[in-house]
């Protein structure tokens, strides 16, 4: 099998067989990303694809999930990604789910009929950055939409009958928007419903203009505890039911998780408990945390 370039994928997918459908990000414009920056976004031909996964056939015996890389796949034609599903179907009739990373405009350039037809043809799940629900905030990291769009992508998915993972980031408003970030993002993602909610913690890379934004002063990170306190008011304004709620990434100081609402109180309660630890140093606070 092909690949070009650092691969990502969702952790969900950590035992998929993945393939790049596409190399890099369609929009690759996020301040705060460092992802695919050195590569050149491009749509691989459907016969390299296909021959790909001809090749995984090969070497896998069992192959339940499929996920179609890089950061925007379902930029791909209709047509073409029909052609993929129908293969996916052919050499792994075994294959559970299809999940692929759709880009808000992604997603509002395809027909809610032909989100039908690749649900009928086995993808299963679309992974949605939303990062913010605060118009300002997408607006400062160049997210190319507004939170109305992202409200029309996610429930276009939904109506399709295909599952949606958003994930949102803490800190990404910094210190002055925290409060903005947590109510506004709540405000989005109880009109989305999405099935799954994966929340990631503000990591700065060098290599970013965000960085830079921090260097000249124009941009406060969040300490420890302030994203444990936006994370508080966003699990207090979350009202979507029967959606499994994660934050147990790598770039979380406490791992959090759930299903919501029937956890929410549970969650609170953890986080509550991460706040009782005022007046200890940043050593201290980061050993328990």
């Amino acid at each position: 099998m092909k690949y070009e370039g650092a691969l990502y994928r969702p952790p969900s997918e950590a035992y998929s067989l993945i393939v790049q459908a596409t190399i890099g990000c369609s929009h690759n414009k996020c301040t705060f990303c460092s992802m695919y920056k050195k590569d050149k976004f491009r749509i691989r031909s459907t016969e390299e694809i296909i021959e790909d996964l001809i090749v995984g056939r090969k070497y896998y015996k069992n192959v339940k999930r499929v996920f179609l890389a890089d950061g925007d796949a379902l930029v791909i034609k209709t047509k073409e990604l029909v052609k993929i599903l129908k293969a996916i179907k052919k050499l792994f009739p075994e294959c559970e789910r299809v999940g692929i990373y759709g880009s808000p405009k992604s997603i509002l350039g395809k027909s809610q009929e032909e989100l039908f037809e690749l649900k009928s043809l086995g993808l299963g799940i679309v992974y949605l950055g939303l990062e913010s629900g605060s118009d300002k905030i997408l607006k400062d990291i160049n997210k190319g939409v507004d939170s109305s769009q992202m409200i029309e992508a996610g429930r276009k998915i939904i109506e399709a009958g295909i599952e949606l993972s958003v994930t949102l980031i803490s800190g990404i408003g910094g210190k002055a928007n925290s409060e903005l970030h947590a109510v506004e993002s709540a405000k989005t993602l109880n009109e989305m419903k999405p099935h799954y909610i994966g929340l990631l913690t503000l990591l700065l890379e060098e290599d970013t203009l965000l960085y830079k934004e921090v260097e000249e002063g124009k941009f406060e990170l969040l300490t420890p505890l302030e994203v444990l306190r936006e994370t508080k008011v966003l699990i207090e304004g979350l009202k979507v039911d029967n959606c499994i709620f994660r934050s147990n990434h790598a770039s979380n100081y406490i791992s959090l998780r759930g299903t919501l609402m029937k956890d929410k109180n549970l969650i609170l309660e953890q986080i509550n408990h991460g706040l009782n630890i005022d007046g200890l140093d940043d050593k201290e606070i980061y050993r328990r945390l």
